[in-house]
């Protein structure tokens, strides 16, 4: 039986992309999204996550993307500028970590802090993933999945996207390099995950051409889906323009959400009987 979650990440972080992601779960095929419980629009997609009950609502755990931390910056000055805001991307925070400049006491109250905030909403939280996958870092991962066991989140997201997988998408060196290792971080972090009983999907899809999935990429990914229960992330949003002005990633929100949209999809899905779950499922 071939199963598919369709989570959409950075649920909070602004309330076009809010939008986006509950239009695409009630006129399309999203069936998961992941809070981010320090960012700006975080009250407004709780709001909007109650309204749809059969939403997955999983905790995207962020430590970078310039978005403020839930803690003050006093309390975790390793991990945030003097503004109270994370690094801009996993590679400037692993330089840091790794460097012994960023302390793991103050990793873990952050990322306390953030699981229970989504906790404190009321939502069923259905998993654990992260911004930029840092949950899948060596060190980081071991802590991620204690705290996941100590709150009793028995779901995690394993972004082990196979890396001869393209999916049509004509990815650069360096982004095929990128998610190269990461994929093979989430190798190490999917072999501690087993020992401690997480479980998360058998397969990963949307690393690759994250942030600019569209269509017929996302048709490809349905055509080509392996059995078992498989993971497509994806970035949906409304006004790419508005968006864009704002964060720097140059992602396509909006081709994203018509991929999801799409009527030629949803039929295919039907035709290849793949079950929609989210992580509450597994």
């Amino acid at each position: 039986m071939k199963q598919l979650i369709v989570n959409a990440d950075d649920f909070g972080l602004h309330t076009e992309i809010n939008k986006g992601i509950i239009k695409g779960h009630k006129e399309g095929f999203i069936t998961s999204t992941s809070l981010m419980c320090s960012a700006p629009c975080f009250a407004d997609a709780v709001e909007l996550a109650h309204s749809c009950p059969k939403l997955g609502v999983g905790i995207h755990l962020t430590l970078v993307g310039g978005v403020e931390s839930a803690l003050t910056a006093y309390k975790i000055p390793t991990l945030v500028d003097r503004n109270g805001k994370f690094l801009p991307d996993y590679v400037a925070f692993a330089k840091l970590y790794y460097s012994g400049r960023i302390k793991l006491l103050e990793i873990e109250k952050e990322l306390r802090a953030q699981i229970e905030a989504g906790l404190s909403t009321g939502l069923r939280i259905t998993h654990l993933d992260s911004h930029q996958h840092t949950h899948v870092l060596p060190g980081i991962a071991a802590l991620v999945q204690d705290l996941a066991s100590e709150y009793s989140i028995t779901k995690i997201r394993n972004p082990r996207e196979s890396v001869i997988f393209s999916g049509g998408f004509a990815a650069g060196l360096g982004r095929s390099i990128g998610r190269a290792g990461l994929s093979f971080c989430a190798y190490l972090a999917e072999q501690s995950a087993k020992r401690k009983g997480l479980r998360y999907p058998e397969h990963f899809f949307g690393m690759l051409a994250g942030g600019n999935l569209n269509e017929r990429l996302v048709r490809n990914i349905i055509e080509q889906l392996p059995e078992g229960t498989s993971e497509l992330m994806t970035h949906p949003g409304l006004s790419t323009e508005k968006l864009g002005q704002i964060f720097t990633w140059q992602y396509h929100w909006e081709q994203e959400l018509e991929a999801y949209l799409s009527l030629a999809n949803q039929k295919l899905l039907q035709e290849k009987q793949i079950k929609l779950i989210n992580f509450g499922d597994i």
